[in-house]
């Protein structure tokens, strides 16, 4: 049996992670946007739908959309015969994509080692740092990629956990 969903609680989620989101770098609306489109029951929704649902205007979306899209966190889904469209989170995990198929730790340290050279050098005070920075953001990628690898594994082999009504309690 499907438990009941509770919509007050899922939009205060949506609310709250879409705030810790944004509390740590991420834009708020395609946070809130995010959350939504992973809260929902449905695979995919419509801007107004998105709209309805966070309780703003049809232009955040807008922008929000374009954002994730762009970020390869959401991918637009077109309706055969209507210039309306459907979004979605990407098949990957949308934490999968932002972590390891963006590549932003890769260009993070490119471009802190450019710095290197530009500060002169890592035998300089500076230089040092940058050349520490780069190291952790390779080391990060280098590390995240096999953690990404074993998380599918683990995926694959954990059995379905109970759903919260059914854990004893």
């Amino acid at each position: 049996m499907v438990p009941s969903r509770d919509e007050s609680a899922v939009r205060e989620f949506v609310e709250r992670f879409g705030a810790m989101l944004a509390d740590h770098g991420f834009p708020r609306m395609p946070a809130r946007v995010l959350m939504a489109l992973t809260a929902a029951e449905e695979d995919s929704l419509t801007a107004a739908e998105l709209s309805d649902r966070l309780g703003v205007s049809a232009a955040a979306i807008s922008g929000a959309l374009k954002y994730l899209t762009h970020v390869g966190l959401a991918e637009r889904i077109a309706v055969p015969n209507s210039r309306r469209n459907r979004y979605a989170i990407t098949d990957q995990s949308w934490y999968t994509a932002s972590i390891v198929k963006s590549g932003f730790l890769e260009r993070f340290a490119s471009e802190v080692d450019t710095a290197v050279d530009a500060v002169g050098g890592s035998t300089s005070h500076a230089g040092d740092r940058l050349r520490e920075m780069r190291d952790f953001y390779l080391f990060l990628h280098d590390r995240l990629e096999s953690m990404m690898d074993e998380w599918a594994e683990w995926r694959k082999q954990r059995p379905d956990p109970p759903s919260s009504s059914e854990t004893p309690g």
